[in-house]
């Protein structure tokens, strides 16, 4: 086997079910989950009914590089949504469609990190666990960076030391993030490409939440905005990783795609060949119509905020508790144990939710390198709250929780 296998940790949600066993919630209260980010809203009718439509087209190879017509909705996408110049993302050279950013950014990692030397591949801290399983398995250490309140929730670039940015072959950015919800500016990204140029080194954009903000008239920018404001025109060396599962409700679909510049996408498409990961074709042609779509977007984004304008209101008389600007996660600190906290919660009010410090790592561990901030786990004493469930049910949540903090 594998021996890097070894070297990674036990996935959140099975640490939380682990920490739920043996406890007997209330029968008479219906489960609410809040623990994982998986989108519950109707998915759009129109997107099952083009994969219902298309189902015969199973009987064929789908090629890696995907439909031509997907991979120009995706770009067109691209440009309408972050105000590129038209035909600014060539959609044959700078874009691949994948089964969802999960797997895509894994395989990214594997296809990038040089394992001669001893590479390294930061990230925040806390963090969605596969850029840390990515990282390990690919031969690299992660390097973390804490995004706690003292950095306003975002990776401090300029902490890093000059011997570490040398080492570095990927930098992991995530805006909105998870589980935080902080957006960050151009600006930043600007000063994060700069050191990529400087040090030669790769930035991986986690963008799926980029369509999930609470702030109608200021959208969250991505990477490929700050590219081309800082001229480069053929996004050198940054990708972005773009999801329908957020965007439009879909995280059985799995579909998303990869972009932006072309010498490494060609590389990546290079090892997708031989990965055996192409997309099936009903689900390529499902997706086209829902990056063609921005309508069910919005409507997607509303029910997002009707839910932090119904259960903040209740939560923050008792917990300390900020609306985020974008994502749709709440990050509480709760004052005390997270795990308790959470085995607790789920015991007496039947509602799961997920301890900080599971997304988190603390101090220097096997096959992980300290970053800046301060000692100890970031996500200790807070809890992640996935406000996915129905409008409804996450107002039940939060009564149930803010009685529980109560004591009632």
């Amino acid at each position: 086997m594998n021996p890097r296998l070894e070297r990674l940790h036990a996935y959140p949600f099975e640490r939380l079910a682990r920490l739920k066993a043996g406890v007997t919630p209330p029968a008479e209260l219906t489960h609410i989950a809040m623990s994982i980010g998986e989108p519950q809203h109707a998915p759009p009718a129109f997107v099952l009914e083009t994969l219902r439509r298309h189902l015969d087209r199973l009987g064929s190879y789908p090629a890696t590089a995907g439909l031509p017509e997907l991979r120009g909705a995706c770009a067109r996408w691209l440009e309408r949504r972050f105000s590129l110049p038209a035909q600014s993302v060539n959609a044959d050279t700078m874009v691949l469609p994948v089964n969802g950013t999960r797997e895509a950014l894994f395989a990214f990692v594997q296809a990038v990190v040089d394992d001669r030397g001893e590479p390294l591949v930061l990230m925040p801290n806390p963090f969605y666990q596969i850029y840390e399983g990515a990282a390990l398995l690919a031969g690299a250490q992660p390097y973390l960076l804490d995004t706690t309140a003292t950095t306003l929730y975002t990776p401090d670039l300029d902490a890093v030391p000059e011997s570490v940015w040398q080492r570095c072959e990927v930098l992991f950015l995530c805006s909105p993030g998870n589980p935080t919800g902080t957006v960050l500016s151009q600006a930043y990204l600007q000063r994060a490409l700069a050191l990529a140029n400087r040090h030669d080194f790769v930035i991986a954009a986690d963008e799926c939440y980029t369509e999930l903000y609470l702030d109608e008239g200021s959208p969250p920018p991505g990477l490929l905005q700050a590219c081309l404001a800082a001229g480069h025109d053929r996004f050198q060396r940054c990708v972005v990783f773009h999801s329908l599962s957020k965007r439009s409700s879909v995280p059985g679909l799995r579909s998303g795609f990869v972009a932006g510049d072309p010498e490494i996408m060609g590389r990546f498409l290079l090892y997708r060949t031989y990965h055996g990961s192409a997309m099936p074709v009903p689900t390529q042609l499902a997706s086209i119509v829902a990056w063609e779509d921005d309508a069910h977007a919005g409507e997607n984004r509303r029910l997002y905020h009707e839910k932090f304008e119904r259960v903040l209101p209740i939560l923050t008389p008792v917990m300390q508790v900020e609306r985020p600007a974008g994502a749709f996660y709440l990050w509480p600190d709760i004052g005390g144990d997270d795990e308790r906290f959470t085995r607790e919660l789920f015991g007496s009010k039947n509602i799961t939710v997920l301890p900080g410090s599971y997304l988190a790592r603390a101090s220097t561990a096997a096959g992980s390198t300290r970053g800046a901030g301060t000692p100890g786990n970031p996500g200790a004493g807070r809890v992640r709250i996935s406000l996915v469930a129905s409008v409804a049910e996450c107002v039940e949540a939060a009564e149930r929780i803010k009685d529980f903090v109560q004591g009632q």
